[in-house]
């Protein structure tokens, strides 16, 4: 491959299946984490409501039945929070951010061998754990962090 500058080089890209992640905020202004035992980082990672995007479907498709099969909520108020690229040298996954508001409870359907515990926590305590590093994926940080210039903005 040829570098920007002329030169040549070698570059590796491995391209995964893009993403959606969910924020789920409550009437009471609470949201729904998941804690999950994440096999990359040897330990268990608090996350949002996130998951691949299936073939044919919308970003805003796969986040509402990720948030449907991991933590059995809906709704029909969605923020598009936009995108980010995670891993912009090595890695081709773009992951889609969306605020879900006024989520209600039903009953969750996790994918088979997906052990999930539900965590829920004031938004606020949400930005304070992003910012102790108590919550660490990258997506997840992002997307509270959005949120709450969002918040602030509609006062």
């Amino acid at each position: 491959m040829q570098r920007l500058d002329g030169g040549a080089a070698t570059f590796g890209v491995i391209e995964m299946k893009a993403g959606a992640s969910v924020l789920a905020v409550n009437e009471r202004r609470e949201v729904y984490l998941v804690k999950e035992y994440k096999y990359g980082v040897e330990r268990y990672s608090i996350e949002l409501v996130s998951g691949a995007i299936e073939g044919g479907e919308s970003p805003l498709e796969a986040a509402q039945r990720e948030l449907r099969e991991e933590a059995g909520l809906s709704t029909r108020e969605w923020i598009d929070l936009g995108v980010i690229d995670p891993f912009t040298t090595i890695v081709r996954s773009p992951n889609y951010l969306f605020l879900a508001l006024h989520v209600e409870a039903g009953e969750s359907k996790p994918d088979e061998g997906e052990v999930l515990e539900c965590v829920l926590v004031p938004f606020e305590e949400a930005v304070e754990m992003v910012m102790r590093s108590e919550i660490t994926h990258g997506a997840s940080c992002v997307a509270i962090l959005k949120a709450a210039r969002y918040f602030d903005a509609k006062g």
